[in-house]
């Protein structure tokens, strides 16, 4: 992994940082594995915008990648090493031994040509997915299930991993990405390494532009606008806006919103660090 600094002969590259891409082996995606991906814009099935600062952006296509690496005890190659528009993380195009090609998220360190696996059999190595149970302790993880063949759902952003921790009766105890630790059941799957494309957060976009791109749209300051906007809106002059609060008034930066009754609290050890 690597990134570049661009050299500033236009306003829009004086400060940019883009990546390297030294890791990415081929620029053109597998077909079979393509499916049209249509714009929301923020808004919902009845036309209406619920999330604002969304619209715009390049046109993409969805890659299908398998989460739940279902296809156990069955040897596969790495074909090459891809950028996903969808995501941060790179991904990996494998073939199988019997022909079938799949996508998965790509762990740092993964190489073409290399074979892995998925399975109770396969070996604690990068790129290989194993029940939590399996894996040796102390071991960086990433793309863990919550529920056992659920698919991945933790740790599937660049650079992100979690640590295993221990081992009691039918449950593991994981240190999540957050900081926080807490209890999953020992037969859900993980996969063995950290996530590709951990130089991600080093990126500087250098324009607005580029977030126009990626389909984001200008946001305005809540301290700019007036009360009937925003409660952090109005005043005279520059007012600094009060408490930190969103739209619709939950308090902002250290305010705790999950519930105290919420079911899976009990499977929680440490909460994340604020």
């Amino acid at each position: 992994m690597s990134v570049r600094k661009l050299k500033p002969v236009t306003p829009g590259q004086r400060f940019r940082v883009v990546n390297g891409f030294d890791a990415i082996t081929t620029d053109k995606p597998e077909k079979s594995l393509l499916a049209p991906l249509k714009k929301s814009g923020g808004r919902n099935s009845q036309g209406k915008m619920t999330v604002r600062q969304k619209g715009g952006g390049h046109k993409r296509r969805y890659r299908i990648i398998d989460f739940k690496r279902d296809k156990q005890d069955v040897v596969a190659k790495v074909v090459s090493i891809q950028y996903d528009p969808n995501r941060t993380a790179f991904i990996a195009l494998v073939e199988y031994t019997d022909g079938e090609k799949r996508y998965i998220i790509a762990q740092n360190g993964l190489k073409v040509g290399q074979e892995i696996s998925a399975g109770s059999k396969a070996a604690p190595e990068i790129g290989n997915a194993l029940p939590l149970t399996d894996i040796p302790l102390g071991t960086i993880i990433s793309c863990i299930e919550l529920r056992p063949g659920q698919g991945a759902v933790i740790a599937r952003s660049a650079g992100t991993f979690a640590q295993l921790m221990a081992k009691d009766g039918k449950f593991v105890t994981v240190k999540m990405p957050s900081g926080e630790t807490r209890m999953i059941l020992s037969g859900c799957l993980a996969t063995v390494g950290a996530i590709s494309n951990s130089d991600h957060q080093l990126l500087v976009s250098g324009k607005a532009g580029r977030s126009r791109w990626l389909g984001r749209r200008p946001r305005t300051r809540p301290v700019a606008m007036n009360p009937v906007d925003h409660p952090m809106g109005g005043g005279e002059g520059r007012a600094s806006g009060g408490h930190p609060r969103s739209r619709n008034g939950i308090p902002a930066k250290g305010f705790r919103t999950r519930s105290r009754t919420k079911n899976t609290n009990r499977y929680i050890i440490e909460r994340r660090k604020k």
